[in-house]
């Protein structure tokens, strides 16, 4: 039983990942479902990978804390959607601190690219105001390159 979560959860958050960057690019809204499934799998995830409950479960729950507190305060700015500050709180959940720094780096090359693709798009197209950015899919890319890391560098 303990194999098959080692493997299906990993699986079914890749499949809500790429979900909600998908939902994010048709509606600009990642529903509250999703981030809710990514964050009640964590518990799941951290028994079967046999995270001891202290330190190690205590911590992921501070950091996810931590996480949630900070990109609340970029949704306060207007700087990220309320969807994206909740995924991203919920993968504070599933990954060690080195790998969600990994996953921040990447979302934020990713989420620039794709924000500096958008207002090209956007001034090319000479649409008014300026144009709503699916972060949600930089952060669905991060997170399944984050997840497949160990996969793909078997040499570290």
């Amino acid at each position: 039983m303990g194999e098959f979560f080692a493997w299906g959860l990993p699986i079914a958050l890749a499949v809500l990942l790429v979900s909600a960057g998908i939902e994010d690019v048709r509606k600009r809204e990642i529903a509250n479902w999703k981030n809710a499934a990514i964050a009640l799998m964590a518990p799941l995830w951290w028994v079967a990978i046999g995270l001891p409950v202290w330190p190690g479960m205590a911590i992921q729950l501070g950091i996810a804390l931590l996480v949630f507190g900070l990109f609340a305060a970029a949704f306060a700015a207007g700087m990220m959607g309320g969807g994206d500050v909740k995924m991203i709180a919920a993968l504070a959940l599933w990954f060690p601190l080195h790998s969600l720094l990994w996953l921040l780096v990447v979302m934020s090359l990713v989420g620039g690219a794709l924000t500096l693709v958008m207002l090209i798009d956007h001034r090319r197209r000479k649409n008014a105001g300026q144009p709503e950015i699916p972060y949600g899919v930089a952060i669905a890319c991060a997170a399944l390159l984050t997840l497949g890391e160990p996969l793909f560098n078997h040499f570290g």
